[in-house]
């Protein structure tokens, strides 16, 4: 952590992940097979796993923003810590802020103890650290949506749902709504030119900590019903509660 953060202190604007990432493999000298080395789920460089998590850390205790995904840049209280001459950046320094202390409590993932952990071995920490940052990158995606208008979500999963494969993958085949009140429904997606086979979308920007009331599901479900569809999928930020799952198997039409 304290060389990603020295290497952000020397600018004032902020640098890409990938920039960082360039510096550090030079400061450290870190040798191109250690650079390559897999994490053992093969789905990330152990080297960028630890940067990411450096990166995670630091944002936390407010000595870096991530501006923007996949930029940072040193704030004030972390170019003042530089300044301090601190010989590492651990949990002890990380502790002494209360925004980190804050996150930590509030961390649900409790078999992952951090990038600092000596309990297991080196790869069973790497894997479970990421593990973790996808938690992180879900909660900020989250975090990022909610920020922004109904209308951006929906018009969001719909482009979503194309790029996965729906329409044929095709943009103009997929369309939200705009509006409220359509049944239950915020976008359809053709999956044929002449949009005889639809697809209907729900996209709904809830709580995280609240499940998606059942009233929800049965307004969509009347929905497609009205629409005589045979295919819809409901999207949410938050999460369907067993009560959602028990009505939609005892539906007739047996959507699940």
């Amino acid at each position: 952590m304290l060389p990603a953060l020295q290497a952000l202190g020397r600018r004032e604007e902020e640098v890409s992940v990938a920039g960082l990432e360039e510096e550090l493999v030079k400061a450290l000298r870190i040798s191109s097979e250690e650079r390559s080395r897999m994490l053992p789920s093969g789905a990330q460089t152990v080297f960028a796993n630890r940067l990411n998590w450096a990166r995670s850390y630091l944002s936390k205790a407010g000595l870096i923003d991530l501006l923007r995904r996949g930029f940072c840049r040193a704030t004030q209280r972390g170019r003042d810590l530089i300044a301090e001459g601190v010989a590492e950046i651990n949990l002890a320094v990380l502790e002494r802020y209360p925004e980190f202390n804050a996150w930590r409590t509030q961390q649900k993932v409790e078999h992952v103890s951090g990038p600092m952990s000596s309990r297991g071995g080196a790869d069973e920490t790497i894997a479970a650290s990421f593990e973790h940052l996808n938690t992180e990158l879900a909660r900020e995606i989250i975090a990022r949506v909610h920020s922004f208008s109904p209308a951006f979500f929906e018009r969001r999963i719909v482009d979503l749902l194309v790029r996965m494969g729906y329409g044929g993958g095709r943009l103009e085949m997929g369309r939200a709504l705009g509006r409220v009140g359509d049944g239950g429904i915020d976008g359809v997606i053709k999956e044929d030119e002449l949009g005889l086979d639809v697809v209907y979308v729900q996209a709904k920007r809830l709580d995280p900590e609240n499940g998606v009331p059942v009233r929800k599901i049965r307004d969509f479900v009347g929905g497609l019903d009205g629409h005589r569809a045979t295919m819809g999928v409901f999207v949410t930020t938050s999460y369907f509660p067993s009560s959602a799952y028990e009505f939609i198997r005892g539906c007739r039409n047996g959507w699940f």
